[in-house]
């Protein structure tokens, strides 16, 4: 009799094997017990039969949910079952009998399942989003790795600032002043592309805004990537070939565990290039003409991101944003000095950004005053500053978030899903 997991059960039908895993449900009656058993791989039903085991199954058939358990028992093809497999059981040793399982079949207030997230994890939906989340990172990585960029782990504390100074976590460091948890990769990006040409980074990165709303958190994960001699075009290009490739690898793969979220896929499946591009004055004539008073120069929230996709479907670019609204790296437009050469991604249906990026500003004049206008320290970037006094050349790069895609494609209403152990402005437990 050989170990295996419910993944495996078609090569292992009318066979004798053991199994282990977690009690997901049951009912049972006077004769049979009807267990529905996770393993991490997938679920089955389990038949135990009061006449095969008459010693243990008056414990059997009052297991508590969640209880750990051994399986010894033949492998059925079973297509009304759970997972299409029942395994008609011979044997059953109960590992750990769990105590009462507190995330019931009731509703629960999000506050709760948060506090409980350890738990709620074991749930089939969050267990769908957890494996569309892996498969997403699979294919980011997979894109990098076959158009020929190189990872540079950028570091996670820095002395420099990438974007709002407001929004730094700070904390001492050693006799050295102030560090601050990485807000962005970016600028070490950009070291690295004079000696890689194409790079990228995938790492937690830090903002410490007080914002409660269902599009942000305090510790997220980000895909950014640095292209020398790319222009502000070339880096759209680029942009939109990366999520049509994501999007539509993600929903192949995971189509299984879509359904269980209920997303319709019709509106996935157009995501494809080309996106739709328009000016940051075209967004604003939009909003302006949906009742926004809006000025020009302010910066977009989420509700004007929400009308502009709704008029899309596919995403759409807003590009040339005001200088004063964007990061002090940008390059400024050579035929609109107020303006930047820059764009932001949003999703459609609603869900808005999921890509910064930009070409970024290579004259050396330009970003040290573009420094010094941001109220920042000229030493501290010092640095940076080399990289445009050694072979400075055209770059551009992009950060997607990587919880705000994944909340698009699974179709979520909050991003808080969308990572195992979400941290928010009142959020830091478990």
């Amino acid at each position: 009799m050989q170990e295996c997991y419910i993944k495996d059960f078609p090569d292992n039908i009318d066979q004798e094997i053991i199994i282990k895993g977690w009690v997901a449900n049951r009912r049972s009656s006077g004769k049979l017990s009807f267990l529905i058993l996770r393993d991490g791989t997938g679920i089955c039903q389990v038949i135990v039969e009061k006449a095969l085991l008459p010693d243990t199954y008056s414990e059997i058939k009052k297991l508590p949910l969640e209880s750990s358990v051994i399986i010894q028992g033949s492998v059925v093809k079973e297509d009304r079952a759970p997972g299409g497999f029942e395994v008609h059981a011979s044997g059953v040793q109960i590992v750990h009998e769990s105590e009462d399982f507190p995330i019931g079949k009731k509703e629960h207030g999000p506050d709760f399942l948060l506090k409980n997230r350890h738990l709620w994890l074991r749930s089939p939906r969050q267990i769908a989003i957890m494996r569309i989340r892996d498969a997403l990172i699979r294919h980011i990585r997979s894109y990098f790795y076959t158009n020929d960029f190189t990872l540079i782990d950028s570091p996670i504390l820095t002395t420099t600032c990438g974007e709002d100074t407001s929004s730094l976590f700070s904390i001492d460091y050693f006799d050295l002043g102030k560090a601050y948890l990485s807000q962005t990769g970016q600028l070490y990006l950009e070291a690295a592309i004079f000696g890689l040409g194409k790079v990228y980074c995938f790492g937690p990165t830090f903002r410490a805004e007080r914002s409660k709303t269902r599009r942000h958190l305090t510790e997220f994960w980000m895909i950014e990537g640095e292209m020398a001699f790319f222009d502000h075009k070339q880096n759209l290009d680029l942009q939109e070939d990366f999520v049509a490739y994501i999007v539509q690898n993600t929903i192949r793969d995971k189509a299984q565990e879509l359904a269980v979220l209920e997303r319709d896929l019709a509106p996935l499946k157009k995501i494809k290039a080309p996106f739709n591009r328009i000016s940051y004055d075209e967004a604003l004539d939009i909003l302006h003409k949906n009742g926004s008073n809006i000025e020009w120069g302010s910066d977009l929230g989420g509700d004007d991101e929400t009308v502009i996709t709704r008029l899309f479907d596919k995403p759409v670019f807003i590009e040339n944003y005001p200088k004063k609204t964007k990061a002090f790296y940008m390059k400024q437009d050579p035929k609109r000095s107020e303006c930047v050469l820059c764009a932001d991604l949003l999703a459609p249906e609603g869900y808005g950004e999921i890509i910064g990026g930009s070409q970024r500003e290579d004259n050396l004049d330009i970003l040290m005053k573009s420094i010094s206008d941001n109220g920042l320290d000229p030493e501290r970037y010092d640095w940076y500053l080399d990289l445009r006094r050694y072979g400075s050349v055209p770059h551009s790069g992009f950060g997607l978030g990587l919880e705000r895609t994944l909340t698009w494609i699974c179709g979520l209403t909050h991003l808080r899903e969308t990572i195992p152990f979400p941290r928010m402005i009142y959020r830091a437990y478990p």
